[in-house]
């Protein structure tokens, strides 16, 4: 068995290589299809022998910190992808049971969006999606489709750089659940406990295809208030900080990350940072979260906050 599992981390960490080459950012994941690193802000006590090979993936108790990734330490799930070769191989040093990967979404290049197709809801989720497709007239084009081991497939496309979308389950439609910013899909030759993930037959080498317009502003949650921001920082800073003042709850936290990372990624990060804040406490976080979120955001563009 312990042979067994070797291969299939080996395998695992071949195939995410391999997505990241095409510019997906991986991470290692376990049997369960969760994250295989566990946060390192969580007390250990509570961890028995059983438990190894199994990480546990609670959320981080009350008194843990607001971390993604700032401490330098893996275990923050997406917020530890990469395409970087040297670190993913880290993480799966670090995480030898892993038989899986998740490619993170909303992130550059291909700002990945993934389309859950479910079938355990006992609804035809592809019929739904056809339905809502004929409703709004759009078509799905040739791209990336993966199937799962329970019959359900993730069909892959690509959003524009300048559009966050949520993560949802159900809102869409019942049985179509979407992986956006902040989530991840489970790669192709993942090997889980209910079975292995695989490319459906011609896709495999197909990029993402862009999103359709009529189905992503299904997917975009409407914009709220506007509110004036600090012209320093030019209509993009605006814009940026108008994103994050539309977030609803569940949401703030995914808007406000993205807006940090483009502000960075465009050399306005330090001067929009009190913007993005004060905006980030206006919908309901506190400063403590929102500055730790634009430290992870520097830190993963390879900006200093």
């Amino acid at each position: 068995m312990a042979t067994t599992d070797r291969q299939a981390t080996t395998l695992a960490l071949a195939h995410a290589l391999s997505a990241a080459e095409r510019g997906l950012a991986v991470i290692p994941l376990s049997r369960t299809k969760l994250p295989a690193l566990r946060s390192p802000h969580r007390a250990t006590s509570d961890r028995t022998p059983s438990d190894r090979g199994t990480p546990r993936h609670d959320v981080p108790g009350p008194t843990a910190p607001v971390c993604h990734g700032e401490c330098g330490r893996f275990g923050h799930g997406v917020y530890d992808a990469s395409t970087d070769p040297r670190r993913i191989r880290r993480l799966f040093a670090a995480a030898p049971w892993a038989t899986g990967y998740g490619i993170a979404c909303g992130l550059h290049p291909h700002f990945l969006i993934g389309i859950d197709l479910d079938t355990k809801s006992g609804t035809d989720s592809s019929a739904a999606l056809r339905e809502l497709a004929l409703r709004h007239l759009f078509t799905i084009p040739d791209t990336v489709v993966v199937l799962t081991p329970s019959g359900g497939r993730h069909v892959w496309l690509s959003g524009p750089p300048d559009v966050v979308v949520p993560n949802s389950a159900g809102r869409l439609a019942p049985g179509i659940d979407i992986r956006g910013a902040g989530g991840y899909l489970v790669g192709p030759g993942s090997r889980t406990r209910h079975g292995v993930y695989s490319t459906a037959p011609g896709t495999a080498r197909l990029a993402p295809a862009p999103c359709p317009t009529a189905l992503l502003r299904l997917l975009t949650p409407p914009p709220r208030t506007h509110h004036p921001t600090p012209p320093a920082t030019g209509e993009h800073g605006q814009g940026l900080v108008q994103f994050v003042l539309a977030a609803h709850e569940g949401q703030r936290n995914t808007r406000l990350f993205w807006a940090a990372c483009r502000a960075y990624e465009n050399g306005i990060g330090p001067d929009l940072s009190p913007a993005l804040i004060d905006a980030a406490v206006h919908t309901g976080l506190s400063e403590r979260e929102a500055r730790s979120t634009l430290a992870s955001a520097a830190r993963m563009t390879g900006r200093r906050p």
